[in-house]
């Protein structure tokens, strides 16, 4: 029960009443009640969402949080802030007085749920949402496969 409360405030999920009488007096205290939700749109759940005990209001597969719009696939670039990734996605635009294409990239942040482990250059799949804070609009809903073991450039 410690290891999920680790804010000031008690933190529960919306729509699971916790103070239930059903397991008293029984041997099987580990049945809990969570709320789970599938996003849809081909995205499955993940099993730590389903048998985890964080509780996060912004999650798209326990919280409150409805993906909608659009669906962009990018690189991770910073892990830095608490539950929020930056996301890179490159991509080419033609400059039509020259007829050339010039590369330009765009920084997305994302929130990510607790039931994902990323790192710095993991590719994942985020998907659109409510405004969750001031600049935060995505929501990470898959890890695609991770280039870390492949030959970059970085400093030794």
């Amino acid at each position: 029960m410690s290891s999920e409360q680790n804010e000031k405030a008690f933190q529960k999920q919306r729509g699971v009443f916790l103070g239930s009488r059903k397991w008293v007096g029984t041997k099987n205290k580990k049945a809990k009640a969570r709320f789970v939700r599938e996003v849809g749109l081909g995205f499955k759940t993940p099993t730590e969402a389903r048998e985890g005990v964080y509780i996060d209001k912004k999650c798209p597969f326990t919280g409150d949080v409805s993906i909608r719009g659009r669906i962009l696939t990018g690189v991770v670039k910073s892990t830095k802030m608490a539950r929020t990734v930056i996301v890179r996605r490159d991509y080419i635009h033609l400059q039509t007085k020259y007829n050339r294409y010039e590369k330009r990239h765009s920084n997305t942040p994302a929130h990510v749920s607790p039931c994902f482990r990323l790192q710095v250059g993991d590719v994942v799949t985020i998907g659109q949402c409510r405004p969750i804070s001031k600049t935060v609009r995505f929501n990470v809903l898959r890890i695609n496969r991770s280039d870390r073991s492949a030959k970059q450039f970085g400093g030794h």
